[in-house]
Parts: structure tokens; C-alpha cells; sequence
């Protein structure tokens, strides 16, 4: 998953906690019940003042039965308001860790309900997590601090194209993959694609700035919004941007609310960019016996002059986690595989096709496959979308990180990572976008076994360690949520950390 929904937007004054540090994300009141992200215990122990300096939270209110009543009046009855604990259990988790049961859940499906539910919220000092469809890897749906969910899965009424101006404009509650299809109609492309794509909201797209396979050629979701309207923390609804591809009036509120994971506003309709849809598509699949040295052949196409639309990549645990799974015919001798996809006019691609089929020959490819028809190409970017089903069938627990290195630092990082998987004697799992240097570490464990945890949190820190040595991120598009908020000391000093404190301070 990319990132699919939005983190905790909590209504009232954030303030650090000044209580044991860890115990904020795994007991926190009547809601919690976490099974610790093996990472931030060594996360705590490796820089204390640190931890708890990133660790922040509100001051929680339980919801009365005024209040309740009070949101009901705002929903226009209690049919799109639910309050049963089977239904709030529904909310309580995403695709991450952790378990957090909400006091009440609103089924919004105008920018009116979400601007009168916040002020009651910001009135009575009530957390409010926006939510989507729940598929965020980073825990950014949870409602940590219980309160009020604000679900917007449910407003999904407006998917307009409008093929003049090259645009879209959306509710929040629209599935992703359905706005390029509308687009597709009309020979027009949106080009944010996450694996989630057929399952998550815009809004959590948008929350979370997800990427995607595709982000390597046309970039993420950030670069294709013009506009937003939100409801502030004090209820206030704004737009920002608007329908032009160029707008330097004032101060870039769009860019600031897409990649905010919920924090600065709920998102309720979106103008997005759209571009013209390439007429054509060619894929190669090239195996390789040395994983570092796939490395060095997504380094030799890349600065070719050629630039793919997608480059992704699949280490040996994974080629073989697929193949028990959904037997395809991929090389089992490999160590790693490249998956690589060009497009734009038939002829141009087929040149460059063949420009990238003799780079993988020379960078020491053991084969290279070209897709001959549109069924063998759908075939080949099969086997990369069932990784992830794939590898979630060896262990009952999988880490899924998503670190991201600068490009020329991919055979460096890759090589770190089959270090850290011999170090630590973990089950390390790497697939990803390799093209735009943001690999998925995934770690399969069972969370039961004490030991096997003990060496997982410390293989987590060194990959991150790893990453920001090399001049990367922790995240390049699943967020930060509350999985990696601990390690934001890592790549941010006191004053970044401080500064990003008050532009959430001054939203509220």
C-alpha cells in the first residue's frame, strides 16, 4: 500500500506528555490496545530525549451523551452516526498495528457536516481523525486518542473530468484508480497509481502524498493538486489553489495540506491535474544473479537519457514467496529481478526498448524478456502486484517499511539491506520502486516469539540508519503516522521538529 489515508487531526492544543515515553502509543486510555511496532522501543532506547520529544499528544475528553446527541442534530439523525461497539471495533485499526476503538464514528457526506462535527470538536477539546478506507500502512487512521472518527468513504458523489482544462474534480470519498479510468475515457491520464489504488479514498491519497510504480516518470500526488477545499480545526472551510496549473498567489496552502497525514484539516474536495495518456506501452523483465548488481543496472538505464514510467524491482525471497503463492514461471535462480515498463508513441518506445534491453545485457543481466503482447505485459506486472499477498502467507506478522535512498545511492542501500538480513538472521523481503530509490524492507516475523522481536527492532533501526546515512528518508510514501513519528529525530533536528510543532499549534 502507498499511503492511503490520513493521521489523527486533533482538534484542541497538542502539548508534550510528560509520562513514560512509550507508554503514550501502547496504553494510552480505554482505546489502546497496541502491539508495539518493534522499532520504537530501540527508537527510545537509542536516543531518549529525542523519542520523547517527538512523541506528542492532547488533552482527551470522554464524549458525553449530550455530545453525542449534539452530532446527531449536526448528521441530521443517527442513521450515518455510530456509536455500537461492534461498529466501532470496525474502526478501530488499519492496515498497520495497533487496535484504537473510537467513541463515535460520523458517516459524513457534506462539507457542512464536517465543519459543524469540528467545531463541537474544537468547542469540547475532542480528538478528530479523518479517515478513508483504512488501507494506510503508517497507522495514520487510528484513532489513538479515541474521539471522533470522521469517515468520508461513504462521500464519493462528484468524480467530474473536465477534458478542456485537463482537470478533476473530486469528493473526498472517490476510489482513486476509478478517477484515472474517468480520465482514460476521455484520453486523459491521473498519473498517482499506489498498489491500494482500487481500494483507497483520494483524500487518504492525498493525506498521505502517496506515490506508487508510476511516480518514477510522472512524480506523486502532490504534483498533480491544484486545489483543495478543507475544514480547518476550528471548523472554518477553505480553498486553496485552484483551477489553473499556474498559481503563486500567497502562500502555498496546497502543497502544505497534501502530505499532512490529517494533521492541519479534513480534506473534502479536490482539483486535480490531469495529462495527456501515452498511446502505448512496452515491458521487459531482466533477472539478475547479484542483487547489488540490479543495483548498478537501474543506475546505467537511468542515466541512459532513457526515463521509464516504472521500474520495480523483486529480491529472490520475494520471486520465490510469488511463485509458491501463484505459480508464474519467474526465475528462481535469480537473486533479483527488474521489472521495467516504457511508454509514450509506438516507435519511440521501441527504440528505447531496445537502448534498455542491451543496458541490462551489459550491466551482467542473466536474461532479459520482452512482454510481445498486451496479455504477456499484464501477465509480467501480475507477479509485482502479488508480492505483497504473497509474503503475508510465510509468517503471521509482516513489517513493511518503505525507506527511500537518493537514486544513485540504490546499489549502496541494497547492499546494506542484504547485510542487515545476514547480521541480524532476520526474514527480510525487499521489493519496491526501485527507479526512484524507494524500496519496501519487509520483515516477516511472529511478534509472539520475544527473541525473534528483539532482533527485528534492531534490524528496523539499522535500516533506517542505513537510509539516512545515504542521504534518504524514512518514508517515501506510506507517511509517518504513528509506525515511525519516534524517528523523526533521526532526519530532523530539535528546530525542524519545533518549527513543524508550530505550524500545527498555529492550525489549531
Amino acid at each position: 500500500n502507498d499511503g492511503a489515508n490520513s493521521q489523527t487531526c486533533l482538534a484542541g492544543n497538542s502539548l508534550r506528555i510528560p509520562m513514560p515515553r512509550i507508554n503514550f502509543l501502547i496504553k494510552r486510555r480505554k482505546h489502546c490496545h497496541f502491539p508495539l511496532h518493534a522499532s520504537l522501543e530501540a527508537a527510545r532506547k537509542a536516543d531518549p530525549a529525542s523519542f520523547e520529544f517527538a512523541i506528542l499528544g492532547v488533552m482527551n475528553v470522554p464524549l458525553t451523551s449530550q455530545t453525542i446527541e449534539k452530532i446527531i442534530r449536526i448528521m441530521g439523525g443517527g442513521d450515518r452516526v455510530l456509536t455500537r461497539k461492534t461498529d466501532l471495533l470496525s474502526y478501530a485499526y488499519d492496515a498497520s498495528f495497533g487496535l484504537f476503538v473510537p467513541d463515535v464514528v460520523c458517516q459524513v457526506k457534506s462539507v457542512e457536516e464536517v465543519s459543524e462535527i469540528v467545531k463541537l470538536a474544537n468547542e469540547e477539546k475532542i480528538p478528530v481523525t479523518p479517515r478513508g478506507h483504512a488501507s494506510g500502512l503508517s497507522g495514520g487512521a487510528l484513532p489513538v486518542e479515541g474521539g471522533i472518527v470522521i469517515d468520508v468513504s461513504l462521500w464519493n458523489d462528484v468524480l467530474e473530468i473536465d477534458k478542456d482544462d485537463m482537470i478533476a474534480i473530486v469528493s473526498p470519498g472517490v476510489i482513486t484508480a476509478d478517477i484515472d479510468r474517468a480520465a482514460k475515457k476521455v484520453g486523459l491520464m491521473y498519473p498517482p497509481d499506489p498498489s491500494s489504488s482500487n481500494v483507497s479514498t483520494i483524500a487518504g491519497n492525498l493525506a498521505e502524498n502517496s506515490g506508487g510504480p508510476r511516480c518514477l516518470k510522472y512524480g506523486v500526488t502532490k504534483d498533480y493538486v491544484l486545489g483543495l477545499q478543507v475544514v480547518t480545526p476550528e471548523g472554518h472551510i477553505i480553498r486553496t489553489g485552484g483551477r489553473t496549473v499556474k498559481n503563486v498567489t500567497g502562500y502555498d496552502l496546497t502543497k502544505l495540506i497534501v502530505g499532512s497525514e490529517g494533521t492541519l484539516g479534513v480534506i473534502t474536495e479536490a482539483t486535480l491535474r490531469l495529462i495527456p495518456r501515452p498511446p502505448a506501452t512496452l515491458s521487459l523483465m531482466a533477472a539478475f544473479g547479484d542483487i547489488v548488481q540490479a543495483g548498478y543496472a537501474i543506475t546505467d538505464v537511468l542515466t541512459s537519457g532513457i526515463l521509464p514510467a516504472k521500474i520495480e524491482f523483486m529480491d529472490q525471497s520475494s520471486i520465490r514467496a510469488v511463485e509458491n503463492y501463484h505459480p508464474m514461471g519467474l526465475p528462481l535462480d535469480a537473486e533479483a529481478v527488474l521489472f521495467i515498463e516504457l511508454d509514450g508513441h509506438p516507435l519511440a518506445i521501441r527504440d528505447e526498448a531496445a537502448c534498455v534491453y542491451q543496458l541490462l545485457e551489459n550491466a551482467g543481466a542473466l536474461r532479459v524478456q520482452k512482454a510481445e503482447t498486451s496479455e504477456e505485459e499484464e501477465e509480467m506486472w501480475k507477479a509485482r502486484k502479488l508480492v505483497s499477498p504473497a509474503i503475508a502467507k510465510h509468517k503471521p506478522t509482516k513489517i513493511s517499511e518503505d525507506a527511500t535512498v537518493p537514486r544513485s545511492q540504490i546499489p549502496a542501500f541494497l547492499k546494506r539491506l542484504r547485510d542487515i538480513k545476514h547480521q541480524f538472521g532476520i526474514d527480510l523481503v525487499v521489493f519496491g520502486h526501485a527507479g526512484d530509490g524507494n524500496l519496501h524492507p519487509n520483515i516477516l516475523c511472529d511478534q509472539r516469539d520475544r527473541e525473534e522481536m528483539e532482533k527485528v527492532e534492531q534490524a528496523v533501526a539499522a535500516i533506517f540508519e542505513a537510509a539516512i546515512s545515504l542521504g534518504g528518508t524514512l518514508s517515501g510514501e506510506h507517511g509517518i503516522g504513528i509506525m515511525k513519528k519516534a524517528f523523526m529525530p533521526m532526519e530532523f533536528d530539535h528546530f525542524s521538529l519545533e518549527m513543524m510543532k508550530r505550524i500545527k499549534e498555529a492550525w489549531d
